[in-house]
């Protein structure tokens, strides 16, 4: 399997794990999503994210998982979330999967780091543990880790690392960091890879600031395959065409503490997976947010019917 470099880009779908409804690893789904994650256009895929439900599992389910996806992909790159409160979980779980054939890992700092200093301390410490020759992504989500990184403090980072070949973006609003990232390489910085999350929200935007691509999860992987690919392209106005289709969902599934019920729902609708169950804790949807849910598909599917049907 290839590692992840400063010019990785495309789509790399930030999957779920599946479980059964008594909370069990649900292993056939996870086998049956990975394949739709590549047949819907993913590049990559990214496991044991924070929509990943990572936290709920043990080391031995985490190697357990990262094995079964990286066998499946077949070659295909796969990125594995590490993150953990300590720097020895981090450098035991890195080093099983790279072992596995990983083609990265992905740390975002954790919660109580307060200034710069100690951001940029942080992550010279996890290059230490992980060595020169891993591939690390640097997920900055702010939102979810409550840890800032200033550009200026991201800047030096990336300086003073080579390893850390990829940023995560998930700052919010965060379109002028990559703009200023992107300035920092023209002037002379190492050129990074970014790839965007949040749900694919500001994905037309983050793809004309700069961005190399998504690193998010949706129940449509297509979304963001076709967004990122027009763009690519230069079809800007086909690309907001596609996202003002999917918008609704999108926005609805960026709703705290409700965002993976939704996914793990459209999911299982799709035959990804055989349950939208979460391990504990971790609720269902109501009723009235399966009928939102419900209504939204349909009016999404009538807006793609009508940008494919002939003028």
């Amino acid at each position: 399997m290839s590692l992840i470099t400063t010019r990785t880009a495309g789509v790399f779908v930030i999957a779920v794990t599946p479980f059964a409804e008594d909370g069990a690893l649900d292993r056939a789904s996870l086998d049956r999503v990975t394949d739709f994650y590549f047949e819907k256009g993913a590049d990559g895929l990214t496991i044991l994210g924070m929509m990943g439900e990572a936290p709920k599992l043990t080391m031995a389910e985490s190697r357990e998982v990262a094995a079964a996806t990286i066998r499946r992909a077949g070659g295909k790159p796969v990125v594995v979330g590490v993150s953990a409160p300590g720097l020895a979980a981090i450098g035991e779980l890195s080093k099983a999967v790279m072992d596995l054939g990983a083609a990265g890992v992905m740390v975002a700092p954790p919660m109580g780091l307060a200034t710069n200093e100690q951001v940029e301390s942080y992550f010279a410490q996890v290059v230490e543990v992980l060595g020169p020759d891993v591939p690390l992504v640097l997920q900055d989500f702010p939102l979810s880790t409550k840890v800032p990184i200033s550009t200026g403090s991201l800047g030096r980072i990336l300086e003073a690392h080579d390893s850390i070949v990829m940023v995560k973006h998930e700052d919010w609003p965060g379109l002028a960091k990559i703009t200023a990232l992107r300035a920092a390489e023209a002037a002379g910085r190492r050129r990074v890879s970014i790839l965007c999350g949040n749900g694919g929200l500001f994905l037309p935007e983050e793809m004309r600031r700069g961005a190399d691509g998504a690193m998010t999860g949706f129940g449509f992987p297509e979304m963001m395959r076709d967004i990122v690919r027009l763009s690519q392209a230069g079809d800007w106005d086909r690309a907001a065409d596609v996202f003002e289709a999917y918008m609704p969902l999108v926005r609805y599934e960026q709703q705290p503490g409700v965002g993976l019920a939704v996914r793990k729902y459209v999911l299982t609708k799709r035959g990804a997976i055989a349950s939208a169950a979460q391990r504990r804790p971790g609720a269902a949807l109501p009723p009235a947010a399966v009928a939102e849910v419900e209504c939204m598909l349909a009016r999404q599917e009538a807006k793609l019917a009508a940008l494919v049907a002939p003028a």
